[in-house]
């Protein structure tokens, strides 16, 4: 009887680490592709800025955005109720809406509200906009995450 049990239970525990696999490349690849959405939406190379420039502003709206959209994948995940397939594509769909909702709030700042990312990133030392802008992300991140479940 002990063997019948294990079978069952390495079946269960192999379902289940394929699941997390599968959404944790999932969730790797969202985050590149918000990187990137996020470093279109910067003046210059973001990873330039960060890495050769160490600007903190460019860092920080980076590592905020990506909070934002690592936010919006987790509530995806939780929400899918265990069905796979299902909740790898609402965690896709949500993600990429999460993304596109960072972008327009940077342009959306930068045009309205008048906080340019431009001059945001060349800024050597940290600016209480990038702080503002991050938070923003933070919050459209959270919005979206909360909106989901």
């Amino acid at each position: 009887m002990t063997i019948a049990l294990a079978v069952p239970l390495a079946e269960a525990l192999g379902r289940g680490a394929l699941a997390i696999l599968a959404y944790a490349v999932l969730g790797v690849l969202l985050l590149i592709a918000g990187f990137y959405v996020i470093d279109m939406a910067t003046p210059g190379k973001l990873g330039k800025l960060i890495q050769q420039d160490r600007n903190p502003n460019a860092a920080l709206l980076a590592a905020s955005g990506l909070a934002a959209v690592g936010l919006i994948v987790a509530a995806s995940i939780w929400s899918s109720g265990g069905a796979l397939q299902e909740g790898l594509l609402a965690t896709l769909v949500f993600g990429l809406v999460g993304i596109v909702a960072q972008a327009l709030g940077m342009v959306v700042f930068d045009r309205v509200v008048g906080i340019s990312v431009r001059e945001l990133t060349r800024r050597p030392e940290l600016q209480p906009g990038a702080v503002l802008l991050a938070v923003t992300h933070l919050a459209i991140g959270l919005i979206t995450a909360v909106a989901v479940i």
